[in-house]
């Protein structure tokens, strides 16, 4: 049985091994529905009535809701690994550079850097204290989460074998222990892979700046140089949970694997800008191209 619709600027196809009432399917689509609903009402920067963009307008002290906390924690846990390359004050810049509530994909503006979390907030037990006017911007792991919040939707309903597939970020569990392969895109050839990678009950995820790109930059811009990193062409990350996998593949434009696999459990595979390959020994994947 399967689900495909649209939400949060990407497709999303739900494939669930088991049968489902016509009742049931219709009820727990609606319910997936409102909890995509409700978690871009906070997060995204791109609605103009979500919590994110009303925090951009003033300053003060928020009370957010209680998926916040695994998200802001691991925010701020990145941000200081990577020595501030990962980080959600990241909003104005990818604004300014075209990546904006318009997609406009048109640089307007002179770039600044962003600041640093230490001067523009304090986040503590669900509460936000924004010092500094700020857009914030989750895009870097907010949709790997709200892929394992819609899992944990699905355990609640008592459905343990499904494959969730937001944009490319996938979670995938099978109570028979059956592996799934997924190709790994050739960003250079969106009709082409490089290899395909396998994964059981757990999460795969990439980025890539070949999707979202305009003039120099793409979605993925570094804080300190303010350009857009050239040297990395895509990475992909399998973790147990999507928004760890989602999280980790961004910082891998960043910061050497290393420093996160002393962190994090987690398996990776870079693809170079003279398409080398970078991987960790335990990435299960058959490559194509050497």
């Amino acid at each position: 049985m399967q689900y495909e619709f649209d939400a949060i600027g990407t497709r999303w196809q739900i494939d669930l091994y088991s049968s489902l009432s016509s009742s049931k399917k219709k009820n727990l689509l609606n319910k997936i529905k409102d909890t995509i609903f409700e978690f871009d009402s906070v997060y995204s920067r791109f609605r103009q009535d979500s919590l994110i963009t009303r925090m951009s307008r003033k300053t003060g002290i928020y009370n957010l809701p209680s998926h916040a906390d695994f998200l802001f924690s691991l925010y701020e846990r990145l941000y200081y690994l990577t020595d501030g390359a990962f980080t959600p004050l990241i909003g104005q810049i990818l604004s300014d550079a075209g990546y904006d509530r318009n997609y406009s994909l048109i640089s307007t503006r002179k770039l600044n850097h962003p600041p640093l979390w230490r001067d523009a907030m304090e986040y503590d037990a669900l509460k936000l204290n924004l010092k500094k006017p700020a857009l914030l911007d989750f895009g870097a792991a907010g949709k790997g989460y709200l892929v394992d919040i819609v899992g944990n939707l699905l355990h609640k309903e008592k459905i343990y074998s499904y494959c969730i597939d937001a944009g490319g970020d996938i979670l995938y569990k099978s109570k028979e222990y059956k592996p799934l392969r997924v190709g790994l895109e050739n960003p250079n050839n969106l009709k082409q892979v490089i290899g395909v990678a396998s994964i059981l009950n757990k999460s795969i995820c990439a980025s890539a700046g070949n999707r979202r790109k305009w003039g120099k930059f793409n979605h993925i811009i570094d804080p300190h140089t303010l350009s857009s990193p050239t040297n990395i062409l895509a990475t992909w990350a399998i973790a147990d949970i999507a928004v760890l996998a989602d999280a980790l593949s961004t910082c891998l434009f960043f910061i050497q694997p290393e420093v996160l696999k002393k962190e994090y459990n987690f398996e990776y595979l870079m693809l170079n800008s003279d398409f080398s390959i970078e991987k960790s020994p335990n990435f299960s994947s058959e490559i194509f191209y050497k």
